[in-house]
C-alpha cells in the first residue's frame, strides 16, 4: 500500500540589506552577507525489480534406484544447458536433490532455481522448457526482487534529484526579485520513505492469476526524499537589456 505523497515543497527567502564590508586589513573570512534563501523541496522516484527467481521441480520414481537418478540427471543436463546456451551464467543456477525410498520403489526429486537478470531471456528459456518437457517438470511463477545495489541506487537518485528540484526552486525565487543565486550553505535531508516492492530477503507470494507485468509492478519499489537547503544570495541579477 502506498503512503501518502509528500507534502509540497515550502520556501523561505529572506532579503536582507548587505552590512557594510569588514575593514582592510582586519584578517579573518570576510563577514556573511546576510543574504540567504531557505528553500526546502522534495522528489519522488520508482525502480523496477531487477532480479527474477524461477524454481523448476522435477521427479521419477522407479523400480531400480540407478533408472530413478538416471531420468532425473538427464533433465537436470538440459535445463542446465538449455540456460547456459541463452547466457544465464553457471553461478545463477542451483540444483538440490533429494533422494529416498518409497516401498518398493526408489524416488529421485530435484529442485533447480535459476535467477535471471533479463527477463526477456527468462521467458525464453522458460517456454522452451515447457515445450521440450512437458509436464515432466513444473515450473514456478517466478519471483521478482531488488538487489541491494539496486536499492541503494534509487535511494542516491530520489536524494540527487530532491537536491537539484530544491535548487532549481531557489533559482526561481531569486530571479522573482531580481537577485542571483549564489554558493549553498546548507543542504539536509529532512525525510526520507520507501515502500512498495520488496527484496531478495523480504520474499512474497503472489496469486498464480497475475500476469508476468503485474508481478513486475507489484515488487516495483518507491522512494521519497524531502531536502532542506539554504543558498547565498550573491547580488542583483545581471540583465543587459533591462526596460527603464
Amino acid at each position: 500500500m502506498a503512503l501518502p505523497a509528500p507534502p509540497p515543497a515550502r520556501v523561505f527567502a529572506e532579503l536582507l540589506p548587505t552590512p557594510a564590508p569588514a575593514p582592510a586589513g582586519g584578517g579573518g573570512p570576510p563577514a556573511p552577507s546576510g543574504r540567504e534563501v531557505h528553500v526546502s523541496g522534495s522528489a519522488e522516484l520508482s525502480a523496477g525489480p531487477d532480479r527474477a527467481r524461477v524454481s523448476l521441480r522435477l521427479g521419477s520414481r522407479k523400480g531400480a534406484a540407478g533408472a530413478a537418478r538416471s531420468s532425473v540427471a538427464r533433465r537436470l543436463e538440459y535445463i542446465a544447458q538449455s540456460a547456459r546456451q541463452r547466457g544465464v551464467p553457471e553461478e545463477n543456477m542451483t540444483v538440490t536433490e533429494d533422494f529416498s525410498r518409497v516401498e518398493d520403489t526408489y524416488q529421485m526429486e530435484a529442485e533447480v532455481c535459476i535467477i535471471f537478470s533479463d527477463f526477456g531471456k527468462m521467458q525464453n528459456v522458460c517456454n522452451l522448457l515447457i515445450e521440450k518437457l512437458g509436464t515432466s517438470v513444473t515450473i514456478s511463477p517466478p519471483h521478482f526482487y531488488h538487489t541491494p545495489e539496486a536499492v541503494d541506487t534509487l535511494r542516491r537518485q530520489v536524494c540527487v534529484a530532491a537536491v537539484g528540484n530544491t535548487r532549481r526552486k531557489a533559482q526561481e525565487v531569486c530571479r522573482l526579485f531580481g537577485q542571483s543565486l549564489g554558493k549553498p550553505l546548507l543542504i539536509r535531508e529532512e525525510e526520507t520513505k520507501e515502500w512498495g516492492g520488496h527484496t531478495d530477503n523480504h520474499l512474497s507470494h503472489s496469486p498464480d492469476a497475475l500476469t508476468l507485468q503485474e508481478r513486475i509492478q507489484n515488487a516495483t519499489a518507491y522512494a521519497s526524499c524531502r531536502v532542506f537547503a539554504v543558498f547565498e544570495i550573491k547580488g542583483k541579477e545581471n540583465r543587459r537589456n533591462k526596460l527603464l
